[in-house]
């Protein structure tokens, strides 16, 4: 009895080594488990369902073959792929999450997302998500062409990682505040999710005294990174591809 959750693995054809080491993820892992959650980024970028890549069907394909034997697989959508739509999710047999989710798993309150919502100490990069999540930019987005798409995708990555070299630490990593207020509007005793590439799980204490647990993925740069959660509790493991 497990529940597996990753995030951040950026895919893309330039990295077929994290290619690699996610479909032996899935043959090793996956098809042991109850459930897989995959808390977004999971490509490096994504600028349609109707991108043809060879990736995109390959990736889809092995978890389709995850979903038919039976073992459910739920997304939520990540800054890097927010387009990532019901198209390719009946492809993949996958389920569509919103941005925040409360599960409860062997008798643990779980709220999961991909984490950049709590990241509000970085204002621009909040500006930026609230008008790239608008529904109509989105659908003026998508009805460009797929290489008109393709090179706005790249520009914004580069402006995304010129940014970020010029913030700090402090201002990239979630706000305790914002954890807080999270685990407190949803009642939860654990937080799961990704984004700031900073592995760990961290004892979070609430204002009523109890303790929580905040459980951060690894991103999929040089290892992969999962979180298991049985009845015994929680427990993050990094593996070599």
């Amino acid at each position: 009895m497990r529940t597996l959750f990753i995030a951040d693995l950026h895919l893309s054809e330039q990295e077929p080594a994290i290619t690699a080491g996610f479909l032996r993820f899935l043959q090793r892992d996956a098809y042991q488990a109850d459930a897989l959650y995959i808390l977004g980024d999971f490509f490096e970028y994504w600028i349609g369902d109707d991108d043809p890549q060879l990736l995109h069907r390959e990736i889809a394909t092995a978890l389709r073959d995850l979903t038919a034997s039976g073992i459910p697989c739920y997304f939520i959508h990540g800054n890097r792929d927010f387009l990532i739509g019901k198209r390719f999710a009946q492809e993949c047999g996958m389920t569509l999450l919103p941005q925040e989710m409360l599960l409860t798993l062997y008798g643990h309150r779980i709220l999961i997302m991909h984490g950049d919502t709590l990241c509000i100490d970085d204002t621009d990069y909040q500006r930026y998500r609230r008008k790239v999540h608008n529904p109509i930019i989105q659908t003026l987005f998508l009805w460009l062409p797929l290489r008109t798409r393709l090179n706005i995708a790249a520009k914004m990555r580069d402006r995304s990682q010129m940014t970020n070299g010029d913030k700090s630490d402090a201002i990239m990593d979630v706000n305790q505040q914002a954890v807080i207020e999270a685990l407190e509007r949803n009642q939860a005793e654990w937080l799961i999710h990704g984004h700031t590439h900073r592995p760990a799980i961290h004892d979070i204490s609430m204002p009523n005294s109890k303790l929580a647990k905040r459980a951060v993925l690894g991103a999929w740069h040089y290892q992969g990174s999962m979180i298991s959660v049985t009845p015994a509790g929680i427990e993050l493991i990094e593996f070599p591809f």
